[in-house]
């Protein structure tokens, strides 16, 4: 007889998506009585929101005890750094982008304080997800942390962002499509657990954005779609537990070439073109992931730097031994061989690889 087990899930208290909105952070502060902060920026936001993210503060009456600029996401440097927190602060706020995000995120699971996170690019769905994508011993690894307490997002920064950002979230996006095949094969396969509500979600993330594929990857609208989506996306991963609903096959090689890449790409563009090959080898909407990165104008942006070819081709071979126990369509020798001949023979492939 199996036993009935409700999983406890956490989401935001806070979820924001305007113009202006980094003008309002103390408001929200104030009204969900956190009192005191500390401050993580990237670097070179400080300079750009800063002193409109302190005003806000002030004008709240919140104080800022802690103000630091992120560069280094060592894990071990995070712990370290984390106790020097005065003790007065009640809540972490990060704002920029992965390094900053991440940090603050981390910092936050160390000390057991809400974090607030504050995207100014939405290059993948890491500002809302419960993990960190840290330095552990030289290398990438996304770390369990905790889902932020709050989300606080400012369309009139991420018009600022730079092209390659939004790209990038663009292909983090679009891989749900064969992020969500995997883990359904996983559960028929190999007995995985399965989330039908994660799934939803973080197929309706992808659903959203399709509708504003045509509007240009500046537009209010878009930015907005987009931000909305990514961050349902992070928010599935906390409602199954795992980060199977936004993570599957197209991950494990994006993992692998920032393992073995003389040069790795932002996450997002190889998580991106990964998805346009594993669509191709899963049968799955292969047309529908095509016209996207398309008509956003993705194809086109990645084909200015092309990725290497080799590079891509080994890490197609050595994805199905980044994560143990993690069953996608790679794990058939067969679908690897299919993966490396369309990289090989497609037409687009020709353009986005060197």
């Amino acid at each position: 007889m199996l036993k009935f087990c409700q999983k406890q899930i956490f989401i935001p208290s806070i979820l924001k998506i305007s113009d202006n909105e980094i003008g309002n952070t103390g408001k929200y502060l104030k009204e969900e009585g956190f009192n005191h902060a500390a401050i993580f920026f990237s670097e070179g936001i400080e300079d750009l929101f800063g002193e409109k993210l302190h005003n806000s503060l002030a004008a709240a009456g919140v104080k800022a005890v802690h103000t630091d600029i992120i560069s280094n996401i060592d894990i071990e440097n995070i712990v370290h750094n984390a106790f020097k927190i005065p003790k007065s602060a009640d809540v972490l706020v990060g704002i920029g982008g992965g390094k900053a995000l991440d940090y603050a995120k981390y910092c936050a699971h160390v000390l057991a304080l809400p974090f607030i996170s504050i995207p100014t690019s939405v290059s993948n769905d890491g500002f809302c997800s419960p993990n960190s994508s840290l330095l552990v011993e030289g290398r990438r690894q996304s770390i369990t942390a905790k889902i932020p307490y709050g989300v606080i997002v400012d369309i009139d920064a991420l018009k600022t962002s730079p092209e390659f950002g939004i790209y990038s979230g663009i292909g983090d996006l679009i891989s749900k499509i064969t992020a969500g095949y995997d883990w359904k094969l996983a559960a028929r396969v190999a007995g995985e657990r399965f989330n039908d509500f994660a799934h939803i979600i973080a197929n309706n993330s992808v659903s959203d954005i399709l509708h504003y594929k045509g509007y240009g990857i500046r537009n209010p609208e878009f930015l907005f779609h987009l931000a909305n989506s990514l961050l349902m996306s992070g928010i599935s991963m906390e409602i199954a537990g795992v980060s199977r609903p936004a993570s599957g096959s197209e991950h494990l090689i994006s993992h692998a070439l920032d393992k073995i890449a003389k040069s790795p790409a932002m996450h997002g563009i190889q998580v991106g073109v990964a998805t346009y090959v594993c669509s191709y080898v899963q049968q799955n909407r292969l047309e529908v992931v095509k016209d996207f990165l398309e008509s956003t104008g993705f194809l086109d942006f990645v084909a200015q730097k092309p990725l290497d070819k080799e590079d891509f081709l080994t890490a197609i071979e050595i994805a199905p031994t980044i994560k143990e126990d993690f069953y996608t369509v790679l794990s058939e020798k067969r679908n690897i061989e299919r993966a490396k001949e369309f990289v090989h023979s497609d037409e687009i492939c020709k353009r986005i690889f060197e």
